[in-house]
Parts: structure tokens; C-alpha cells; sequence
């Protein structure tokens, strides 16, 4: 039986497999420097991210190294696009407990490779290390904004509606069929729909699209990470609002309508249970024909689910409209 080759240094890391990511940015030097220089456009100022992911809890040891590769880069370059702000580089800090293989940093280059060319940015720079643990992957993700546009998630405003991209609940639903798939057919999926739940953990896509729509028209905005009403109450804390969402109006896909037909409890769980990287925004009333227009023209679903509203209160309104109880919703390492 053939044993995978080893990489026994940093070097062979480096200059084997992220260099050549590197090869567009020329304030990167080749990832030869011990740090790379950049600057942001006239009339525009750097927007900064980091956000790193882990075996074991942001993907699975089983996953395919080029989709850990595109995620890495994806759920931080979703901050970005809820920003408004434009990709321009990023730092990649790696650490691992044991020297990875060849064919493993061949494929997490290569996902790397493909998530850069969909954002248009390049590496710059960073390092890599081997420690005790799980594999960390933690990019450092640079955008750009004209100065003083960045779209903070503190500013929503009493009386402005709370719009979503895309839909929600998917990625929940596909770690759990990743997870255990014998939810494939508990469900009812058919292989389109199981694909699309999977796709959807495995391989994020940041509403960069929707860049333009949003500094034109969006009061606050930020992605959902941990959760739609999670992320939702921390923008409503740090505005100081509160928020009333419909529980009827939130965007469902065709896949976790099936799991919620034949597994209510599995749906309403995954409903909050975070990773789905949409867009969160408060957008003011006399605002919404045009952002919506914008919206479609960049191809990206934005759907209206409720109101910003006055005090603290975070409700989330079923069909009859009486409060549901959410419970503990959405992701918290802690």
C-alpha cells in the first residue's frame, strides 16, 4: 500500500503551495518578505476581518480539502460583502498538529485558488505553524470602502424593514445530513436537494453581489453567521431597537421545505442554527423600491421578513401572529 507523501517543512508549504496564490499582488513579494504592503484606492479607507475556522467545529476532518480550502476564505470575505466593502487581500495564518500531506495542501490551495479567482483577491502573506490541536485555519481578510461608507450593523433605525439574501436554514440541514446520512432518506430528499443542503455547509457564497445595493441604500447591515435571530438581536442591541420578524416571510428553499414537511422539529432547529452567511440589512422604508430594483439586477434574492421597531424586544411572529419561542437560537462557542 503507498504511503502519501509527507511535507517536512515549512518551506515546501510555502513555496509549494501558497506562493503561487500570491502571484497577483505584487505587494506580496512572492511570500519571500516577512511582510507584504498594500493601499487602498484614493478616496477609499481599508475595512479589516478575521475569522478563523477549525477542524471539528467549522468543518469536518471528512471534508474535502478543497472545500475547507474555499470556506476558510469565504465566511470571512461574507463579512466583507455585508460591509459593502470591495475584497482587495488577505493573511492566512495556518497551524497544524502534524506535517499535512502533499495531496491534502494540493487541494486546500486549490480551493483557495477557486474561492480568490470568484472574489477577485490574491494572498499576501502570513504563516504556519505546528501545534498541538485540530488544524486552524485563520484568515485576516482586507476590504475597501470609499471613506466613511463602511455599513456598520449599529445604525438600524426604528420603523426601517429587515431584509435577508438568499434563504436560510440550508447549511444546518446539510451538516446534519453530512453528518448522518441516513437523514437523506428520513427526510424524504431526493439527491438534488440533499446535494444542495451539502453544497450550502460546504461551500458558502458571500453576497458580493450585492455591494453597491447596500451602500446605496442600506441604513446596517451584517451577515448571519451564528444565526438569523442571534445576528438579528445583536444588531437590534447595538442600535438600540428592537425588531419584529414574520416567520411566515422568511426565504425557504425548496430542499429545507421537505425536511420541515416531513421533520418539523429537524427545520425549525436548522432555522437558527447558523453558518448560512446571508446578507442582514435594515433598509429604510422610501428606500425599498430601489435597493430592491438593485438587488435584482445584481441577481441576488433579497426577501422582506419585518420591522425594526421600538425598545428591545426581539419577537418573531408565527402565522397567526402571536410570538413563537425561538429558544436558544443560533451558535455560540461559548
Amino acid at each position: 500500500m503507498s504511503v502519501e507523501p509527507i511535507l517536512q517543512s515549512e518551506e515546501a508549504i510555502i513555496q509549494g503551495f501558497l506562493a503561487p496564490l500570491a502571484a497577483g499582488a505584487p505587494g506580496a513579494y512572492g511570500l519571500k518578505d516577512d511582510c507584504a504592503t498594500a493601499a487602498p484606492s484614493p478616496g477609499c479607507e481599508f475595512v479589516l476581518k478575521t475569522d478563523a475556522i477549525a477542524e471539528g467545529v467549522h468543518f469536518l476532518t471528512t471534508d474535502a480539502p478543497e472545500d475547507i480550502g474555499w470556506k476558510a476564505l469565504a465566511v470571512n470575505v461574507s463579512d466583507l460583502a455585508a460591509k459593502g466593502a470591495k475584497p482587495v487581500g488577505y493573511l492566512m495564518s495556518l497551524a497544524f498538529p502534524a506535517p499535512p500531506t502533499r495531496d491534502w495542501m494540493a487541494g486546500f490551495a486549490k480551493g483557495l485558488a477557486d474561492a480568490q479567482e470568484a472574489f477577485g483577491i490574491h494572498l499576501l502573506g502570513g504563516d504556519t505553524d505546528r501545534r498541538p490541536g485540530p488544524i486552524s485555519i485563520t484568515p485576516a481578510v482586507i476590504g475597501e470602502v470609499p471613506l466613511g461608507r463602511m455599513v456598520r450593523r449599529a445604525t438600524a433605525r426604528a420603523g426601517d424593514h429587515i431584509f435577508v439574501s438568499g434563504t436560510l436554514g440550508d447549511s444546518g440541514l446539510g451538516l446534519r445530513v453530512l453528518l448522518d446520512p441516513s437523514r437523506h432518506a428520513e427526510w424524504k430528499l431526493s439527491d438534488q436537494q440533499a446535494d444542495w443542503l451539502r453544497r450550502r455547509y460546504l461551500r458558502p457564497s458571500p453576497r458580493l453581489a450585492l455591494r453597491d445595493a447596500l451602500l446605496r441604500h442600506a441604513r446596517a447591515s451584517m451577515d448571519i453567521s451564528d444565526g438569523l435571530m442571534k445576528d438579528l438581536g445583536r444588531m437590534c442591541r447595538a442600535s438600540g431597537v428592537g425588531a419584529s420578524v414574520d416567520d411566515t416571510a422568511l426565504p425557504l428553499s425548496q430542499a429545507f421545505i421537505a425536511v420541515r414537511d416531513a421533520v418539523p422539529s429537524a427545520a425549525q432547529a436548522s432555522l437558527f442554527a447558523g453558518d448560512d452567511y446571508e446578507i442582514l440589512t435594515a433598509i429604510p422604508p422610501d428606500s425599498i423600491p430601489q435597493f430592491t430594483a438593485d438587488a435584482r439586477a445584481a441577481s441576488i434574492a433579497v426577501t422582506d421578513i419585518g420591522r425594526f421597531t421600538t425598545g428591545t424586544a426581539v419577537r418573531l411572529q408565527g402565522r397567526d401572529g402571536s410570538d413563537m419561542d425561538f429558544g436558544m437560537s443560533g451558535w455560540d462557542h461559548f
